[in-house]
């Protein structure tokens, strides 16, 4: 009798566990096909309203003058053995001193770190990285390729290319994911997180099951799941909707900081309008149901958490809800009235903020090999 009992609770607990999972995937796809249909709907009504454009755009042929300023640092290139991925980066700053190295998000690339590689150079060797997929970066033709190992497994390869065993990691967005996932699995290399507009991966999933407002905001997540179409959405009518994100009212640059002046938006045209770029990008996002949810949540380093108050796609109590996986000094900021795009619409309070941290256990520095 006993025996039978014992099976029968094993088979309802494996019952459960499949029908847990069938649900959420099934909330995947559905929410996906919904998303599907609203973006289907904007297309035909921008047929409609412009049939003569609605279909046309240009890839943009030479790079705008600011992504050449020599006051940001230099062009730099690195094979990764491993990979046999090349990267691009931009460094500035002397060689020996501790490393600062930023990581972009969706859908930027080192560019976004422009006022903090003029603000931090002086007293660290500063790198901003165009992730795999993104600006002068190889593009992996494979999903898979953007799994979360293979990203962190990039920043120690960067790293310790870079002649370092360590460094202060900052990251925004999607970069702000990858800084949390290497933190997790490469605390020794971290010295200090810095994280801007991005809460931990446990947080995040955990939070948007919950709340059906979030989900609603991070109704991109399941619309990119698509093949090809996302890229055509954000294609039509030469990028308007990579225009929108960072220049409209909702959501982007500059309600109550710097705005985002032609030539640097050209700069973002510039670099998603080659070839592959949009699809490198958002496959990201292709791999993100999969890899959740974390195996290992905890993060030992000091971690600084900067967040937008009017963030438009993520909701603001997702920050403090960070402190339960973090098992070293966390400090909190909110920022009023400012965006996602935190670095670029307020860079005097974050870089401000920074400094502030950095300074809290200066003993503690980014050594070389």
């Amino acid at each position: 009798m006993a025996r039978v009992l014992h099976n029968l609770l094993f088979f309802l607990i494996r019952l459960a566990l499949k029908i847990r999972v069938l649900g959420y995937w099934s909330l995947i796809y559905g929410y996906c096909a919904v998303c599907t249909v609203v973006a289907l709907l904007k297309l035909w009504w921008n047929i409609i309203l412009r049939p003569t454009t609605t279909f046309q755009w240009a890839i943009r042929e030479s790079p705008p003058a600011c992504l050449n300023d020599t006051s940001l640092g230099t062009h730099c290139y690195v094979r990764i053995k491993e990979s046999g991925l090349r990267f691009h980066y931009v460094a500035a700053g002397e060689r020996g001193k501790p490393l600062m190295l930023f990581l972009h998000g969706f859908p930027e690339f080192w560019f976004s770190w422009r006022y903090q590689l003029r603000e931090f150079k002086s007293e660290f060797r500063v790198v901003a990285v165009d992730m795999r997929g993104y600006g002068e970066s190889d593009f992996p033709l494979s999903t898979e390729s953007y799994r979360f190992e293979h990203l962190v497994t990039d920043i120690k390869d960067i790293v310790e290319y870079l002649g370092y065993n360590r460094c202060c990691l900052v990251g925004h967005d999607w970069g702000g994911t990858i800084a949390w996932l290497f933190a997790i699995h490469y605390p020794e290399m971290v010295t200090k997180l810095i994280v801007l507009n991005c809460p931990h991966p446990s947080v995040f999933s955990d939070y948007a099951l919950r709340h059906p407002s979030q989900l609603l905001k991070s109704s991109h997540f399941f619309f990119f799941q698509l093949p090809r179409f996302p890229e055509l959405m954000f294609s039509i009518s030469d990028f308007k909707a990579l225009k929108s994100l960072f220049t409209s009212r909702s959501t982007g640059i500059g309600r109550k900081g710097r705005w985002l002046t032609a030539e640097d938006l050209e700069a973002y045209l510039y670099a998603m309008s080659q070839p592959g770029a949009l699809t490198g990008a958002l496959n990201y996002y292709r791999n993100v149901f999969s890899s959740l949810p974390l195996s290992q949540n905890h993060v030992r380093s000091p971690v600084l958490l900067l967040w937008g108050e009017r963030d438009a796609f993520l909701e603001q109590e997702m920050a403090e809800a960070c402190r339960l996986y973090i098992r070293n000094h966390f400090r909190l900021n909110i920022i009023s009235g400012a965006s996602h795009w935190l670095q670029q619409d307020q860079p005097d309070i974050v870089n401000t903020l920074i400094w502030t941290f950095l300074k809290e256990g200066e003993g503690r520095k980014c050594y070389r090999n």
